[in-house]
């Protein structure tokens, strides 16, 4: 039998996206092999103290791991260590690693800077690297790098927190490029958080100001009358689609509450979709990857306009959520991997892309 390889699992994180974080870690530590993998888990708190934890797996997911056994640890940016440094009261230890799994969703894990330490670290790491994170991160920065590559998008201006001060210019300048409803997001954040629909001026300035508690970037966008639309992307040069997956949101989108809260939401797999459709949704999720520069994996979410049936991208997510009704391996899991054989194909892409 060949050699187990040291895997470790970053989790939790100083995001808004913590919680959904712990949950995501939990299914992926239980679908990974345990022939094949010694797995290390470290957690990251809310406040940024890293803390290596060995106990059981389902405390991950209800927050209980911070009370359990854990020491300090860091993983050492020394290139010549390649490990984690485990910190007691009286002594410092290492460990090497193999590879690095990081289960970070939203700022500060999936926006390049966990990849940046990992690439000092010059250990192998699943998921895109530190341009594609932090580009993908950035929605209006993604938006620009998708007309490029002239993948269709809703339209979009960008609003900085500071021009809040002038409220009134704001909100005259996006009526006089968009009609009600329109959505205002934080530009770098994700599943959803800070999101909202703006029916009227007054719920504009508010979504204004609730996406400027995230962001100091806001992107306000067109409204696309559209089916929600996903598809997921698994590869380094020659990445492959998925089927695609229709989200049928149980609230007016599908928003933070609607994805983890609330049990109305549906997931539809495959999505019933024209195969000229399918085609060319699968055809733009690899370019938009491709584009983005992401290796190992991405989720890239789509519109299908509910009269025109034009199709429009939405975002792509570096770091999709895993948890146990998440789209990503759902999708891979209807198209014939396991959650098991994804994880496997996740891990070999990241040692693979270390090699080359």
């Amino acid at each position: 039998m060949a050699q187990k390889l040291t895997l470790c699992v970053l989790f939790g994180g100083q995001s808004s996206e913590h919680e959904i974080s712990r949950i995501s870690a939990t299914s992926v530590i239980k679908n990974l092999n345990k022939e094949k993998y010694d797995i290390v888990t470290i957690g990251i708190t809310k406040d940024g103290k890293w803390l290596l934890y060995q106990g059981p797996v389902d405390k991950i997911a209800t927050g209980e791991w911070e009370n359990g056994h854990v020491v300090r640890a860091v993983i050492s940016p020394d290139a010549k260590m390649n490990g984690i440094i485990k910190l007691s009261e009286d002594e410092a230890t290492s460990a090497k690693i193999d590879v690095v799994f990081p289960v970070l969703h939203g700022l500060h894990g999936e926006d390049g800077t966990i990849q940046g330490l990992l690439e000092l670290a010059q250990i192998p790491y699943v998921g895109p690297g530190v341009l594609a994170s932090s580009v993908a991160m950035d929605k209006a920065y993604a938006k620009l790098i998708f007309k490029y590559a002239q993948i269709p998008q809703a339209d979009w201006e960008v609003v900085f927190k500071t021009e809040l001060d002038n409220m009134e210019q704001v909100v005259n300048r996006i009526e006089s490029k968009f009609s009600y409803p329109c959505f205002i997001k934080p530009s770098n954040a994700g599943s959803s958080v800070g999101i909202t629909k703006a029916h009227n001026r007054a719920e504009l300035e508010e979504g204004l100001k609730l996406a400027a508690q995230h962001d100091r970037k806001i992107l306000v966008e067109e409204f696309i009358n559209g089916r929600e639309i996903e598809c997921s992307v698994l590869g380094n040069e020659d990445p492959k689609a998925s089927v695609l997956g229709e989200i049928v949101p149980g609230r007016e989108f599908y928003d933070y509450d609607a994805k983890y809260n609330d049990d109305t939401s549906r997931l539809i797999i495959p999505a019933q979709l024209p195969e000229d459709t399918t085609n060319k949704i699968r055809a733009y999720a690899v370019r938009a990857f491709k584009a983005l520069d992401c290796t190992g994996l991405s989720r890239v979410d789509f519109f299908v306009h509910k009269e025109t049936g034009e199709v429009y991208i939405n975002e792509i997510n570096t770091i999709p959520g895993f948890t146990s009704i998440s789209m990503y391996p759902k999708l891979w899991e209807a198209s014939g991997l396991s959650y098991s054989e994804l994880l496997d194909k996740l891990i070999e892409l990241a040692i693979q892309k270390k090699k080359e």
